[in-house]
């Protein structure tokens, strides 16, 4: 069985890493999502003129790697609290946002989000939006998997963004209880 997930966490080469090569997961995938401009570019979609996002499809087995799992993760990954978008990147193409494919997905989604509002990890609310999903457009191929084809550069990226002091600073190996 495969379903699929959705989510928009700032610059998506950041995105794919944490999901990619899990057990369950078949496929990461950057590209763009909840706009109205269909098969945008990279450039479109920067010049925040498509109303897109950029974000991570990814492909999973949700007997192997549950979504409650994704959504951990993603918490993980982003700063929940910074719905101007995300560490260095600013904009709404960059602003996170979940997008629900099924009621279910929603529900979990909602959930997740109260629970860590309620945690206290954050002294200011979740402001990630929960969205129903719209057209998925991969992005161009240098963008896939941007990881493992530029590794230099996408780490001096995590590193100098912010993104990497802020998950350390903010869960330095902690788990999200359930």
């Amino acid at each position: 069985m495969e379903e699929k997930a959705i989510f928009a966490g700032g610059c998506f080469w950041c995105m794919v890493k944490p999901f990619d090569e899990q057990p369950g997961i078949k496929k990461v995938e950057s590209g763009y999502t909840g706009g109205f401009t269909e098969n945008p570019t990279y450039e479109e979609v920067c010049s925040e003129a498509t109303g897109h996002y950029e974000a991570v499809e990814i492909t999973y087995d949700p007997d192997v790697f549950p979504y409650e799992r994704l959504l951990d993760i993603y918490w993980m990954n982003i700063d929940p609290t910074d719905i101007g978008g995300q560490f260095y990147d600013r904009g709404q193409s960059y602003q996170p946002a979940i997008f629900y494919r099924t009621e279910e997905q929603r529900r979990l989604a909602e959930e997740s989000k109260e629970k860590l509002n309620k945690s206290g990890r954050f002294p200011v609310p979740i402001t990630v939006k929960i969205l129903p999903a719209k057209p998925f457009y991969p992005a161009e191929e240098y963008h896939q998997h941007y990881y493992k084809k530029n590794p230099a550069h996408y780490e001096a990226y995590h590193q100098g963004s912010g993104r990497a002091a802020f998950i350390r600073n903010h869960w330095g190996g902690k788990k999200i209880e359930r």
